[in-house]
Formats: structure tokens, C-alpha cells, sequence
């Protein structure tokens, strides 16, 4: 039996695993946190029967006692209840699934506890990369991508020699509004972002995707995954999302990842990795695609992208600020005091009023957080 924590097992991600864990029917769940969703939280704690549950709130977490008191399990909530989870005794894989810069400090512990990361947070590379690779080294745990694009790369790299690298190419659907103007993006309202055309994601990333920030926080973390400069990163929009991603080598040869746009097989993947392991999953049918189109990243109209490449090149904590920026951003247009045009505009001005800080420890990445949501929040 493999035995896995997974962080965020009442999101997207994290009910997909619960799926995987289904299927295959050998792997134990030790730990499981989640935000709010107790009612969920709860009949998983009773189907999988984790050793420990986390929430938030402890408020939450004190109605979820109540509800389990039944059960043998031990409920935590804040940052305290991710970090056990996170280091729970009996995991040997942490599947890092929540949102947002909250994830990085379970990551940190986790690798720290010598656990390998199925990694679906990318916000822990991007504002963190710096701290959490040279840990991931030190510890000789793995990291493995649970992100689609990144997967993809990684199956590509597979059996090559890593100079042999000549760029990786993420792809990107292009999200809902490939095809719209700039007036037209003027009118779009949080019910329009959240129809993604291909993928099932939660709301965040799912306006991360309509806005191409999502393709710029993968740039990021690209980066730091395979150790490869910004000008070997390149966006390309393949509105089919049937290639994942891709990698180019010295002599032209380009090696991509394909399949249907699946979440679980990147999940599995990562759980089993070097193994793979047969998945009840559609299978593509290449006579019933026809064709496959592609074309560059419109950097004017999907802004945020671009910005994302001159956060990167500016390094340091520009990254975190870029990613706190648009995290506060995307809440405000949710919950409908921010157009949807003004995301990128939020994650501009936030930059331009940040100082870099070249190489930030842990506490002055969160400090950064912190203090541009707080500049947000004086401002919108």
C-alpha cells in the first residue's frame, strides 16, 4: 500500500485524486485538509478513513468533531492542522493541492519531513522556487508536477539527456475569450470567466485561465522545475488542449505529451511515477479530432502573461508580488468590486510599486504577500 496526505481534498484537484485512490484501490490516505467544506470533508473522513483531517476555521474544525466523534480520526485547523497533515508519520506522498501562497509553508515542512511532493500548487514555486528546490535537493526527495502542462514536459524529458534541452513549450487553450476584442472583455462578468471550454477546475484557476495569468504562473514554475532560462520557455495557444506541452531539443526534434484534457492522468502519474498504471479514462480518438490548430499568445489583449515574463526577469520577490496581486484581484472580481480588465491593471500597479528584494528567506515572501494584498485593499 502507498499511503498519501493530500492537501485540498475537497477541491478539484483533490477530489480527483480521491477518484484515482478509488480506481486503484492500493493507496492508503493518511491526512487530508481542506478549507471550509466540512460536510464534504466529513464523508471522506468516513470512506478513506485518514489518521488526520484539517480545516481553516476552528470553528469549522470544532463542528467537524462533532460530526466525526465516531470516527478515529484527530481534526486540526489553521496552519497548525495543514503542517500535520503535512508531516503526518505514515505519508510518503504529500499532494499539494491547495490554492494559493497558504501552501507553501506544509510544502516546506513536508520536504523538510522527508516527503515527496505531487505538486499542484504552483503558487509554492512561483513566490518560493528559490527556497524550495535547493530543499528538495538537500532532503533527495521528489517533486513531481501534478499541473498538466508540467507533467507534460516531464514525460517528454524522459530518457533525454537534460543539455540535450533546447526550450519547453507550455500550451495554453486560450481559455474562454481567445477570440474576443478588448470591448468585448470590457462587458465579462465572473459567470462568463468560470465556463472554461475544456478543463473542470476550481473558480481560481478557472479565471487564471480566461485571463492567461495561469500560463504566466506556469512560465514561472516552469523555470524552477526544469531549470531552464525564461528564453527557453515559450506559450503556445492550442485551443484543442489535446497537446499538453512539448519540449524541443538542439537537433529539432520536438517530444510531446497528448491525450484528452483528463486531470486524474497527470495525478496518477505522479503517484506511480516511473510506473504507469491502467486508468478508466477516455482514450483520444485522432479520427474524430480531424485537426489540430495553433497560434501565438496575444500579449496585449491577455496582459497578465506578459507581465508574468517581467516578474520573472525582475526575480527576487517580484514573483510573490505578482502572484499575491492577482490572487487579491481575482477574490475582487468574484465577488463583483473588480472588472475583469482591471486583474491584469491590479497585478501592473502592484509591481511597479514594489521594491525588489533580490533573495528573500520564507518570512519576507510572506511579508511581500501581505503587504500587497494590504495595498490592494487600501486602494480598491
Amino acid at each position: 500500500m502507498k499511503s498519501i496526505a493530500i492537501l485540498g481534498s475537497t477541491g478539484s484537484i483533490g477530489t480527483q485524486t480521491l477518484e484515482v485512490v478509488r480506481e486503484q484501490k492500493d493507496i492508503e490516505v493518511t491526512a487530508v485538509a481542506a478549507g471550509s467544506n466540512i460536510e464534504l470533508l466529513e464523508r471522506q473522513i468516513r470512506e478513506f478513513k485518514p489518521g488526520i483531517a484539517a480545516v481553516w476555521e476552528e470553528e469549522k474544525a470544532r463542528q467537524l468533531r462533532g460530526k466525526v466523534r465516531d470516527c478515529p480520526v484527530k481534526v486540526y485547523s489553521g496552519m497548525d492542522g495543514l503542517l500535520a497533515a503535512a508531516t503526518a508519520k505514515e505519508a510518503e506522498t504529500v499532494v499539494a493541492a491547495v490554492v494559493g501562497m497558504i501552501g507553501i509553508r506544509p510544502v516546506m515542512a513536508a520536504i523538510k519531513a522527508g516527503k515527496d511532493i505531487a505538486l499542484a500548487n504552483k503558487e509554492t514555486l512561483v513566490a518560493a522556487g528559490h527556497l524550495i528546490m535547493p530543499l528538495v535537493k538537500e532532503k533527495g526527495v521528489s517533486l513531481l508536477p501534478v499541473d498538466s502542462e508540467h507533467s507534460a514536459i516531464f514525460q517528454s524529458l524522459n530518457g533525454e539527456q537534460r543539455e540535450s534541452l533546447e526550450k519547453v513549450i507550455l500550451t495554453a487553450s486560450g481559455g474562454p475569450f481567445r477570440t474576443w476584442t478588448k470591448a468585448q472583455m470590457e462587458t465579462i462578468q465572473p459567470e462568463d470567466a468560470l465556463k472554461h471550454p475544456n478543463w473542470k477546475m476550481g473558480s481560481k484557476i478557472t479565471i487564471d485561465s480566461a485571463t492567461m495569468v495561469n500560463k504566466g504562473l506556469e512560465v514561472m514554475e516552469a523555470k524552477w522545475l526544469f531549470d531552464v532560462e525564461l528564453e527557453q520557455i515559450q506559450v503556445l495557444v492550442h485551443p484543442q488542449s489535446v497537446i499538453h506541452s512539448m519540449v524541443q531539443y538542439q537537433d529539432g526534434a520536438v517530444i510531446a505529451q497528448l491525450g484528452v484534457p483528463d486531470m486524474k492522468l497527470p495525478i496518477q502519474y505522479a503517484l506511480y511515477y516511473p510506473h504507469r498504471r491502467p486508468m478508466s479514462a477516455k482514450r483520444l480518438d485522432f479520427g474524430m479530432l480531424g485537426q489540430m490548430t495553433f497560434e501565438a499568445p496575444d500579449f496585449e489583449r491577455f496582459y497578465g502573461l506578459q507581465l508574468a515574463f517581467e516578474a520573472a526577469k525582475a526575480g527576487g520577490s517580484m514573483p510573490a508580488v505578482y502572484n499575491a496581486a492577482n490572487e487579491a484581484a481575482v477574490q475582487k472580481f468574484l465577488n463583483g468590486s473588480l472588472a475583469f480588465l482591471q486583474i491584469p491593471e491590479v497585478i501592473s500597479m502592484s509591481m511597479e510599486a514594489h521594491t525588489v528584494i533580490k533573495n528573500p528567506g520564507l518570512e519576507q515572501v510572506m511579508e511581500t504577500e501581505a503587504a500587497v494584498r494590504e495595498w490592494i485593499e487600501s486602494r480598491w
